[in-house]
């Protein structure tokens, strides 16, 4: 009893513990599920009419896509590639989804033979598409690799979005027919015509320092006009530009370096002093430029016309004698010392056949080769004999043997073709050589036989050997424009980013309504880190921060954030203030015009009666006055001989009066018209349904939030 006492006693305790702890549970599971949340949210890279795209895959595809495009296609041109792709399927499979819209297995073979129709490797003895080969291909794929089979299944469900495309727009377009009515209303807006007095008060009579526009009334136009103003959320930075560049002490550096190869030196290098031949008196071009020089272009043996040359200094090096050197001299970020090593007769352009025999290891080559190096070049030989004594069988041996495809139609020619063009080795034999010459060259891509079918134009070629050094700063001048910038970013950020800007003679450059998702900067180029710094949450208006760019550095000021919203006043006025300003102009006209017809209305305007005739409808122009789709409006609505009052046009005030009516033909049929409205609306279905389609769609882009570039 005293026991059951003591428990009644603190029953409010363990009942208070009791709670706790079930609290303590829900609370758990609360933070569970929360970081179950903000896992998932940082991995959805956007939700579309309920679909989600995960990070993971988007990265996937955003890379396959990079190695297709190569590495001249930024990150984020390849991103938005995906991202419009990704987007475009996911609101039409909700269109397909909606209608029941599928590819069953029977459409699709019949879409993959109509695919695949002209593929040599489906292709039966008569030359017909061959399910059964297509059926072995596909098992082989899933056999022997799994990337490749990947790659058939990606294959194939790009054939079948197609074809659901293509399914879904035609029946779109089925349903887009043109009536009778409409036909005739078409036929009406195109005939009928008016012809029409008329006086225009232009509001440019009006000064526009005359009008004034306050900021609430801009403000109260964009609240009217809410969807027109619509923005993104947007950063405003201002930069200044630090540039790795060479200084006139290191431009003057180069060129003394250079003019001690042209004239030769003593270097003293520990304790031995070695004498540095000059230029001009080199025999071994090449080695010179290459190892003495250590030239940052190296030497090119290849004979060049005067049209190669640099064009400030073509005339000067192309009428040089052999052993001649002119420069230093500037071209293209370099200070070069050339010399022209050789001169020659040359042809312009040649025409040559090939066959090219290649070995493993050569480039582009496919993996039937089977021949080692040595014995494609006894295969050369070989062909290369029996044609010296029968060159009628050349077509024959190119059929049989050559790997380059891009010239077996053309029986191994290539035609005329200029100096230069193939590589080395080939362009050597083909243009210093003699018409019929045939002879074996080995390249890069395999032993050649190569006869000279034609040679043209014969003109002077010189090969030059050039000493480069490129134009770049000094370690001494990389340091300095280093600690000028940290200088600028310190003191910038205890002190105003501008003035001190303009103190120090840096110029300040502004980037204004910069969005999340943008990568260039005007004059610095492709620079995401800047635009995800200016975005992320962490920072704050009037931050600084310094940034290494390629060829230097760019120190960024934080200068403004705009949410997500409607335009900013300052933003809007550029668009608003014209379009009040039309209209207090014509309030100020209309508050001062008592005429009530044409004569009297010139008269008090200083302005005169003007005609048009042949108005229309479908094209609401008029002669002397332009565009003005609701002067002429008002004019088809009026009977004539009568005239309208003030109408508000896009470049003035009106007052018309209608001379003539001239109604359109009545036709027996308007069939044809019909058709061709059909034809209007359906001709625009492929350029406009998708886009009405994603304006409707609910489309969540979390790109800029998940950082995935």
């Amino acid at each position: 009893m005293a026991v059951l006492n003591k428990i009644r006693q603190r029953s409010l305790i363990l009942i208070l513990i009791i709670a706790l702890a079930l609290f303590s549970f829900v609370l758990a599971d609360l933070f569970k599920n929360s970081d179950a949340l903000t896992s998932k949210s940082q991995n959805i890279v956007a939700t579309i009419n309920g679909k989600d795209i995960s990070r993971e895959d988007f990265l996937q595809k955003v890379e396959t896509l990079q190695r297709q495009m190569g590495p001249n296609a930024t990150n984020s041109q390849v991103m938005n590639q995906v991202w419009n792709q990704e987007v475009r399927q996911a609101i039409m499979e909700t269109q397909y989804d909606a209608l029941g819209i599928t590819v069953e297995k029977d459409q699709m073979r019949d879409l993959l033979k109509t695919a695949l129709a002209s593929s040599p490797e489906f292709l039966n003895e008569a030359g017909l598409f061959d399910e059964n080969k297509l059926n072995e291909y596909i098992a082989n794929l899933k056999e022997t690799s799994e990337a490749g089979y990947q790659s058939w299944i990606n294959y194939e469900k790009q054939v079948a979005n197609n074809a659901l495309q293509q399914n879904y727009f035609n029946l779109v377009k089925a349903g887009l027919t043109g009536t009778l009515n409409e036909g005739e209303l078409e036929h009406k807006l195109e005939g009928n015509k008016v012809d029409i007095k008329y006086v225009q008060v232009a509001y440019s009579k009006i000064p526009d320092s005359t009008v004034t526009v306050t900021k609430s009334e801009i403000s109260s136009y964009i609240n009217d006009h809410k969807k027109q103003f619509e923005v993104e959320a947007s950063r405003d930075i201002r930069f200044v530009e630090f540039k790795e560049e060479a200084s006139v002490q290191d431009e003057t550096n180069i060129i003394k370096e250079l003019t001690s190869y042209l004239n030769g030196r003593l270097v003293d290098e520990t304790g031995r002093k070695d004498t540095i031949v000059a230029f001009s008196k080199v025999k071994n071009n090449a080695d010179y430029v290459n190892h003495t020089a250590a030239s940052d272009i190296k030497f090119d043996e290849r004979f060049v016309f005067k049209n190669a040359l640099p064009t400030a200094v073509a005339d000067s090096i192309y009428k040089l004698n052999e052993g001649e050197v002119y420069g230093p001299y500037k071209d293209n970020g370099y200070f070069k010392l050339s010399k022209v090593v050789a001169v020659k007769q040359i042809p312009d352009s040649a025409k040559v056949r090939h066959i090219l025999i290649p070995f493993i290891g050569a480039q582009s080559t496919s993996p039937e080769v089977t021949q080692t190096d040595a014995e494609a070049k006894v295969t050369a030989d070989s062909l290369l004999a029996i044609l010296k004594t029968d060159k009628s069988k050349f077509s024959e041996f190119v059929t049989e043997f050559s790997s380059d495809q891009g010239s077996v139609a053309k029986e191994g020619r290539y035609d005329w073709h200029p100096y230069n063009t193939m590589v080395p080795e080939f362009n050597a034999f083909e243009f210093e050589g003699k018409v019929g010459d045939l002879g074996v060259v080995k390249t890069v891509f395999g032993y050649h036989i190569i006869e000279i079918e034609g040679q043209k134009n014969k003109s002077k070629a010189i090969q030059v050997a050039t000493i480069a050094r490129e134009i770049e700063p000094s370690e001494e001048t990389a340091d300095k424009i280093f600690r000028e910038a940290s200088n600028f970013e310190i003191n910038a950020g205890k002190g105003d980013f501008e003035a001190l800007a303009i103190e120090n003679k840096y110029t300040v450059k502004p980037v204004n309504g910069m969005k999340a998702l943008d990568e260039a900067i005007p004059g610095i180029g492709n620079q995401r880190p800047i635009v995800r710094w200016a975005f992320e949450e962490e920072s704050e208006v009037g931050d600084i921060k310094r940034f290494n760019i390629t060829g230097g550095y760019v120190i960024a000021q934080l200068v403004a954030k705009h949410a997500k919203g409607l335009m900013s006043v300052e933003e809007a006025t550029a668009t608003v203030l014209p379009k009040i300003r039309k209209e207090k102009k014509a309030k100020l006209i209309r508050d001062r015009v008592s005429a009530s017809n044409l004569d009297d209305l010139a008269k008090a305007e200083n302005t005169s009666v003007r005609t048009a005739t042949g108005i229309s409808m479908k094209t609401p122009t008029i002669s002397g006055a332009g565009r003005e789709p609701l002067v002429v409006g008002t004019a088809f609505g009026l009977n004539e001989g009568e005239t309208s009052g003030l109408i508000d046009g896009a470049n003035g005030l009106y007052m018309v009066q209608v001379t003539k009516v001239t109604p359109a033909a009545e036709l027996e049929n308007y069939q044809a018209v019909a058709n061709r409205v059909a034809q209007q609306k359906t001709s625009v279905v492929s350029s406009k349904l998708y886009n009405a389609l994603k304006e409707s769609a609910e489309i969540e882009d979390n790109r800029a939030k998940i950082q995935i570039q």
